[in-house]
């Protein structure tokens, strides 16, 4: 009997082994339509070229521009887009936009800037890429350094979660350097 149950465990503890087969390595593939860029028509200080894709929103406040909406509905992103006209020193609007990126130091987990330069059409500004699970993985500022003054931040409309949202922040950040690389002073 003691043979039998020892048979009997011995066997058991043997038989429920899994066999365990790696799986394959596997990668989201989301395909996103080729960008088609059309010239703004609007009544602006300034000119660009947006993503036919995205919706295009004036904020205006005592008819005075106050920011433009880029809303992506199909990838339920926006970037928020603030325009001011330079009255004071131009160094407090950039640490202005350099405070609101340093805001998201805490959670980032890295934020790589890249400088911008055309001097042919005086814009200067900061592209801000920040990787991580923070609110805006994309923020930048442009001026002439004498009259205009623009920053602008990328929103997504749900939680933060940089791995899932990566090929929509990257298409979006293609989008913005061609906003940037096409804006026009009037």
């Amino acid at each position: 009997m003691i043979r039998f149950l020892l048979i009997l465990c011995i066997s058991l503890c043997f038989s429920c082994e899994e066999i365990h087969v790696p799986k394959p390595k596997a990668f989201l593939s989301l395909d996103y339509p080729k960008a088609n860029y059309l010239e703004s028509t609007l009544d602006l200080p300034f000119s660009f070229e947006t993503n036919s894709l995205a919706q295009l929103n004036i904020s205006k406040k005592n008819n005075i521009l106050n920011g433009i909406t880029l809303r992506y509905p199909t990838l339920k992103a926006s970037v928020f887009i603030s325009y001011k006209k330079i009255e004071t020193k131009v160094d407090t609007y950039i640490a202005d936009a350099r405070a609101m990126t340093q805001k998201h130091l805490q959670i980032a987990d890295e934020i790589s800037e890249r400088k911008y330069e055309n001097v042919q059409q005086h814009i200067y500004g900061r592209f801000y890429d920040l990787k991580g699970n923070v609110a805006s993985q994309s923020q930048f500022y442009v001026t002439d350094s004498t009259q205009h003054f623009m920053s602008g931040a990328l929103y997504f409309e749900t939680k933060p979660n940089y791995d899932s949202l990566l090929p929509a922040v990257t298409y979006i950040q293609k989008d913005l350097m061609h906003f940037i690389e096409t804006l026009r002073w009037k």
